[in-house]
C-alpha cells in the first residue's frame, strides 16, 4: 500500500494520536513503534515521508536514518524531546530534512507535513517505474536511486536534483530553472547548487574532476549528458 506518512515513535499513545489526526485531515498515515517494525513496514509498503523519533527503545533513530539513506531519498523529519544543538546538527548531517521538538502541536506538525508532501510528496506518481540516465537509475515510486546497480546514499535535495537532471537529460538547464524546480520556495543560491553538484559528481562520476555526465555549461547552468 501507499501512505503519505509513516510515524516511527516508541511513545505509542502519541504515535497513535498523531496518526489518527493526520488521517482525519486526509494525510494517509500509519505508525510503528520500533526500528525493526519500520524496516518491515517499508518492505511491504510505499511511503512519501517519515516522522522519526531519535529514541527507539533498544535502537537509535539516528542509526535507522543512516541505514535508510542508503536506499531512499524520501524526506525524513526527526521528532524528539532532545533539544541540544548537537542532536539537531547530527540529525541534519546524516540526512534528516528537519528537526521538530516535542511536545509538538498537532496542527503545526500537520502543516509542516503537508508542506513537505506538497513539495516532495506526489509529483512523480505518473512517471514510469524507473528511469535511466547514464549509469544512474531512479525509481520515482520508491524515491530511490542507484548507479550501476549499487544503491546511492542521497539526501532529499540530491535525489530531487539528479531526478530532474535525468528527466531532462541531454538538455541545457539554466541555474534559475534548477532553483525553481528543485528548491521551490526554499531560498537557494549558487553556493548551495555548487555543493549539491559536487556531491552528486562524487557519487556518480568515475572522475568527479572530469565529469562525463553532469556537465557545467559556463554562464548558463548544467546539462546531464547521456551518450
Amino acid at each position: 500500500m501507499r501512505y503519505d506518512c509513516l510515524i516511527v515513535d516508541d511513545e505509542i499513545e502519541l504515535a497513535e494520536t498523531t496518526c489518527e489526526y493526520f488521517n482525519l485531515f486526509d494525510v494517509s498515515s500509519a505508525y510503528v513503534t520500533n526500528a525493526e517494525a519500520c524496516r518491515d513496514f517499508l518492505r511491504e509498503n510505499t511511503v512519501s515521508m517519515l516522522l522519526l523519533d531519535i529514541n527507539l527503545g533498544g535502537e537509535s533513530g539516528f542509526q535507522l536514518c543512516k541505514e535508510l539513506r542508503l536506499t531512499t531519498g524520501i524526506p525524513i523529519l526527526f521528532i524528539s524531546a532532545r533539544s541540544s544543538e548537537d542532536d539537531v546538527l547530527v540529525a541534519l548531517d546524516i540526512g534528516g530534512d528537519d528537526y521538530i521538538h516535542k511536545p509538538y502541536t498537532l496542527r503545526v506538525l500537520l502543516a509542516k507535513v503537508k508542506a513537505v508532501l506538497k513539495r516532495y510528496g506526489n509529483e512523480s506518481s505518473s512517471e514510469p517505474e524507473s528511469i535511466q540516465g547514464g549509469p544512474v537509475q531512479i525509481n520515482p515510486d520508491l524515491r530511490r536511486a542507484s548507479v550501476n546497480g549499487v544503491p546511492l546514499k542521497l539526501k532529499t535535495m540530491e535525489y530531487k536534483l539528479i531526478s530532474y537532471f535525468i528527466l531532462n537529460k541531454n538538455r541545457v538547464i539554466p541555474k534559475e530553472e534548477l532553483f525553481t524546480a528543485v528548491w521551490g520556495d526554499v531560498f537557494a543560491g549558487d553556493g548551495t547548487l555548487n555543493v549539491h553538484i559536487r556531491h552528486l559528481r562524487e557519487k556518480i562520476e568515475q572522475n568527479p574532476n572530469d565529469p562525463q555526465y553532469i556537465k557545467t555549461i559556463w554562464g548558463i547552468g548544467y546539462a546531464f549528458e547521456d551518450k
